[in-house]
């Protein structure tokens, strides 16, 4: 089975997905059609060496499962700042457009709403290029967040494992930046991981003054006795002090936030074969064609090695 999001569904469903015969088969990876636009990774920060080593590995993920794709690094800077030799979003989509490529696919790399929408949406009209949804909320975001608190020692990695963590949370508040509203949308999120975790989950945002240690007081007013914070937070759009004050400030324990994790890159790959455009009668026809001739082929070239030796 492979998982699929649907447009307007609050979370994505498991759809049918080809798989290859014979056991412990990974399944087929849909192909990047010919002449397909381009991926840009939208980045919400200056280039810098943390972001970069993050962005990068990540984009390395989506090109080991897909690789027909052309993919490059874009930064959208809040400030307007330069990026150096790393080139921005506009940039990216203004060399598209004087080579006379297809307008890329524009996905941001955020798990949520974010307040750096508006900038990339406003960057990516003037080249008429699309701007894919956020990655989240998602399932895969949830295993992420319990892969990172896991490695913290602050939850069994397998639930099925009935055995104690001494330092284990007994409640997690789930902390994404984009205010208020990026806090509504990893609450859902957060259902999917205390499936996992079988803890009570709250999301808050780290850029809300007073959202974190709320929370945070919210679980212990309800018989939590250890609770602990896991960053909804893949990297670049999160500044690294606003996580160091949130645990200072409540005194709990943190996770690590989701960096270059698979399932993220797994994402990134997912959300732009999402947004690519449906074949035309045309196309699918050639394609069916090629099939045919290549079947042919190959049964004209059985044909003259003979009838296998008794």
């Amino acid at each position: 089975m492979s998982t699929a999001a649907i447009p307007g569904a609050p979370l994505p469903v498991r759809t049918p997905g080809s798989r290859a015969r014979g056991r412990h088969r990974r399944p087929e990876r849909p192909e990047i059609p010919t002449g397909s636009p381009a991926l840009v990774l939208a980045v919400p920060a200056t280039a810098g060496p943390e972001s970069r080593s993050v962005v990068e590995e990540l984009l390395s993920i989506v090109r080991s499962e897909h690789t027909g794709v052309q993919a490059g690094i874009g930064y959208l800077p809040a400030d307007g700042a330069e990026g150096g030799d790393d080139r921005t979003v506009a940039e990216l989509l203004a060399a598209a457009a004087e080579a006379g490529l297809p307008t890329p696919v524009v996905v941001p790399l955020i798990p949520g709403p974010h307040g750096f929408l508006a900038g990339l949406q406003a960057v990516a009209a003037e080249y008429g290029a699309t701007v894919t949804d956020a990655l989240g909320p998602h399932p895969l975001l949830a295993e992420a967040v319990h892969v990172r608190l896991s490695e913290a020692g602050l939850a069994r990695a397998d639930r099925a494992r009935l055995f104690a963590i001494a330092t284990a949370a007994d409640g997690v508040v789930l902390t994404t930046v984009g205010g208020e509203e990026a806090a509504a949308a990893a609450g859902i999120t957060g259902v999917l991981l205390a499936a996992r975790l079988a803890v009570p989950v709250v999301a808050a945002a780290l850029d809300v003054p007073g959202s974190v240690a709320g929370a945070v007081n919210h679980l212990k007013e309800t018989g939590s006795q250890r609770p602990a914070l896991a960053p909804l937070v893949i990297g670049p759009e999160a500044d690294s002090e606003l996580l160091a004050a949130a645990a200072e400030e409540t005194g709990c324990p943190s996770a690590a936030p989701l960096g270059a994790y698979p399932t993220v890159g797994q994402l990134i790959a997912s959300t732009y074969l999402a947004a690519l455009p449906a074949p035309s009668a045309e196309e699918l026809a050639r394609a069916e064609e090629e099939a045919a001739a290549e079947e042919g082929s190959r049964g004209a070239h059985a044909a003259a090695q003979g009838p296998p030796e008794a």
